[in-house]
Formats: C-alpha cells, sequence, structure tokens
C-alpha cells in the first residue's frame, strides 16, 4: 500500500505543474498576442479629407499584406490635423494636401521624413442635372449659390482656390467658405449649394451625385500631398512601412483610380 500511496502522491504532484504550466501559459497571452505571434499594431494615420475614399481601399490592401496591423484614420483638413497632433495627440503618419502644411508640421517637430505621393486639381462642381445652368467661373455663377473651402484658415484647397481665382482674374462671391473640401462636395451633392470648387478626385467620389465642370488653366496650380511619420510614433517601423505602401506601385494604383495625379 506503502507503494500505493507514493506512486498516487507523484502522480499528484505532476497534475498540478501541468495545471500551473497551463496557468502561466494563459497569462502570458493576455496582452492579446496569440501564443508564438506577433501583438497586433494600430497604426493611427492622420490624412486629408480629399484621401477619404483612396486611402479607405488602401486600408483593405494594405491590412491584407499585413495581418498584424490595423489601420485607423481620421481624415480632416490638413491644417485641423496638424493642429491636433501639435495639441497633442498621438499618431504614426500624417499626410497633406499640400507641402506648406507638411512643412509647418516639420517645423514644430511633428513629421519626420517627407515623401511627395500624389497631385490634384481643381474642377467646378454642381448638383445632378445642374439646375442653376452653371457653365464656369463666369458670369453664369451670378445669383449661384456658390461653395468654396476657406482661405483665411489656410485650408489647402482654399488656398488653390484663392490662387486660380487671382490666376484668372475672377473674383468669386461664395454664400460659404468650408474647413475641409469633404464638407463643399456634401452641400453640393446634398442641393445645398448651386456649385462648388474641389479637387478633381472629390468629383470623382461623388460619381453620379454631381456634374463636374472643367476649369480652364486649373492644370497650373496643382496641389502635392506629401507624407511623413509622425517623429513622435511609437511604432516608427510599421510607419515608415506604411508610407513606403503608399509609395508602391500598388498604393499609386489605388490613388490613381480616384483621380490623383502623379509627382512630376
Amino acid at each position: 500500500m506503502s507503494r500505493l500511496r507514493r506512486l498516487a502522491a507523484v502522480l499528484s504532484a505532476l497534475a498540478v505543474a501541468a495545471s500551473l504550466s497551463s496557468c502561466g501559459g494563459s497569462s502570458g497571452s493576455k496582452g492579446g498576442a496569440s501564443s508564438g505571434g506577433a501583438a497586433k499594431v494600430t497604426l493611427k494615420v492622420y490624412a486629408a479629407a480629399s484621401l477619404t475614399e483612396s486611402f479607405g481601399e488602401i486600408k483593405k490592401s494594405y491590412e491584407a499584406a499585413h495581418p498584424n496591423v490595423k489601420i485607423v484614420y481620421t481624415f480632416a483638413g490638413s491644417q485641423d490635423l496638424v493642429d491636433q497632433l501639435s495639441n497633442g495627440a498621438s499618431g504614426d503618419v500624417l499626410a497633406t494636401a499640400d507641402e506648406p502644411t507638411m512643412e509647418k508640421a516639420a517645423k514644430e517637430g511633428l513629421a519626420g521624413e517627407q515623401r511627395k505621393f500624389a497631385s490634384n486639381t481643381l474642377v467646378l462642381i454642381t448638383p445632378k442635372g445642374n439646375p442653376a445652368g452653371v457653365k464656369g467661373l463666369d458670369s453664369s455663377l451670378g445669383g449661384a449659390k456658390l461653395v468654396i473651402c476657406a482661405k483665411k484658415e489656410k485650408v489647402p484647397c482654399g488656398t488653390a482656390t484663392h490662387k486660380l481665382a487671382q490666376k484668372l482674374g475672377v473674383t468669386l462671391k461664395p454664400v460659404s467658405e468650408e474647413q475641409k473640401v469633404t464638407d463643399v462636395r456634401g452641400k453640393v451633392e446634398a442641393g445645398e449649394a448651386d456649385a462648388g470648387i474641389v479637387y478633381r478626385t472629390d468629383a470623382v467620389a461623388s460619381g453620379k451625385k454631381v456634374d463636374t465642370i472643367e476649369i480652364p488653366g486649373a492644370d497650373q496650380i496643382v496641389n502635392t500631398y506629401p507624407i511623413a511619420p509622425v517623429k513622435a510614433s511609437e511604432h516608427a517601423a510599421e510607419a515608415k512601412e506604411f508610407v513606403d505602401y503608399v509609395m508602391s506601385a500598388e498604393g499609386q494604383k489605388s490613388l490613381k483610380k480616384y483621380g490623383f495625379g502623379s509627382v512630376k
């Protein structure tokens, strides 16, 4: 019987050890990573509002190729994005709709190495069917409700609109000036405005909801889009990989699909 008792004691000790080992393994994976796998990284990307559709497609293809990364976007006017980062918001990548805004971020120590990845120009859009009969930046705008991006807040689309109007010798009389180009687009789509000056990419994104009118000379006012890792990023390697992907043939294909031009 003594031998049986000793054998039972040994088996009991082994069972306890196995149980403790199992508990230890469970505790080690509590952080969200599966055993032997890398923890999933949430990459916060701050991007100009005009990138909403193209970056949405890039997110899908990027996450499919990088299953350990989850992209979380903040879309807003470029100047608002820089203000958010300047005020302490955490982020990993910044993509703006013009170079001056990115330069501001760099001077404040917010942005790392900049790379130019896309370009954009302006067009005029009206609600489908063009009920006000707008033909361009001319007398046909008289009495029409025109909406544009704000210039005084240094909204990139607003700055480009002001430069284009000056170049064409046209005085614009908008009924409102918006903080981001997607707000201009939204008012035209909803029929709250008779016309709006937006990026070509916004006209593409609106699809059949609007009519598009080309603006002669608009190709001479080009906004170049830069992208950069955020210096304070806690995921520097992943941020660089995302920037590289946007610059890749796959990323450029998505941008071109939504109306962006290449960078010369």
